[in-house]
């Protein structure tokens, strides 16, 4: 490539998805529809939230936080994509690259830790209605919310601060779409053990940790619905438990996927799938999945329109 000779210590080549101009193309309106679905619905719920007082609870005050995170961890990825898949010039600077990654880590961690505390806060409203008021007060809620973000912004502080005081020599070409922990690792020529660690006990304490709290969860609930006599009911309470299950899991199963993996075994295609589906495919299918489906707020937006 011309522009391998001429790439600034302190500067990185993104290469990409494709080199094939209509590949590219496709990618580019790909991403473009994901990442206009992904704000629109994203911002559709907070509106809807914010204007109607009936849905001023926990679990609205969670899915509200979840949408913020969603519009950011898109935001911090998808617009870099767009740019560097149809422009000549991929590079981005080293600042540049680890702003990218400590926004787009500190956002996903924070998201497993809010789709955690989004399962307990159904277990609570499911399991121990009469005391779900005691249970989720605003107090809580607030710490419950405050303590994701730290938590997701302190572990992303000490990822990226341990991946740039590694020496970049064998290559700064970055065989990836965005600037992320394991294909920075490939390219230091240092021993990166202790990365290594790091990157295993924090995705083994934020991500194993949050999915087994969610499932845990899960089970009570599930438990607690077979005990429902009316059938419809049942089964819309199964038909709304899978829907969440199904995008929890592919969310937890593709971070853990990529993060737990020995290094050895990693690949460059393989990292680039998993990383689109939960840096670009969860943020979009989240508010679907967990509000737009939910009759208060499917009233909301229908009541909105026809009052226009």
């Amino acid at each position: 490539m011309e522009e391998s000779n001429q790439t600034s210590p302190d500067r990185f080549i993104l290469l990409g998805l494709a080199n094939v101009l209509y590949l590219q193309v496709i990618c580019f309106l790909m991403f473009l529809l994901m990442y206009i679905i992904t704000l629109s619905g994203n911002l559709l719920l907070i509106i809807v939230v914010r204007t109607n007082p009936t849905l001023h609870s926990p679990m609205y005050f969670f899915l509200c936080n979840l949408s913020i995170i969603d519009i950011g961890f898109s935001s911090s990825i998808v617009p870099i994509i767009l740019i560097n898949t149809l422009a000549k010039d991929r590079s981005i600077s080293l600042l540049g690259c680890a702003a990218q990654m400590y926004f787009s880590l500190a956002l996903g961690a924070t998201e497993c830790i809010i789709l955690a505390v989004m399962a307990y806060d159904r277990f609570a409203a499911i399991c121990r209605p009469l005391h779900y008021n005691n249970i989720m007060n605003k107090k809580l809620c607030f710490y419950l919310a405050a303590g994701s973000w730290s938590v997701g912004f302190i572990n992303s502080f000490i990822h990226v601060a341990l991946t740039f005081q590694l020496p970049f020599c064998r290559s700064h070409h970055v065989n990836h779409f965005f600037c992320e922990i394991p294909p920075f690792l490939r390219l230091s020529c240092r021993d990166i053990w202790l990365n290594e660690l790091v990157v295993y006990i924090a995705t083994g304490i934020v991500a194993m940790f949050s999915f087994f709290l969610t499932l845990f969860s899960y089970v009570h609930i599930i438990s607690t619905i077979l005990k429902i006599h009316y059938s419809q009911g049942r089964l819309k309470a199964f038909s709304t438990c899978a829907s969440h299950l199904n995008v929890v899991t592919l969310y937890y199963g593709t971070i853990m996927f990529m993060y737990l993996r020995p290094h050895s075994t990693s690949s460059h295609e393989m990292d680039k799938i998993i990383s689109i589906l939960y840096t670009t495919v969860t943020p979009m299918l989240n508010p679907f999945i967990y509000s737009v489906r939910n009759k208060d707020v499917k009233d909301t937006i229908s009541n909105t329109f026809r009052s226009q």
